[in-house]
């Protein structure tokens, strides 16, 4: 399941180019995108 998660991570175009310099503008951008994907998830519960 962690696999997964870190693969739709490095999907996400924003990740996989790594345009930011800064390694907090980085890891914000990941937890954007992980807060994102918890949110669809979630949604898609019933």
């Amino acid at each position: 399941v962690v696999e997964r998660r870190f693969n739709l991570l490095k999907q996400w175009r924003g990740l996989a180019t790594r345009y930011d310099k800064l390694a907090i503008v980085y890891r914000s951008a990941v937890v954007l995108h992980a807060a994102i994907t918890w949110t669809t998830a979630l949604s898609d519960t019933p």
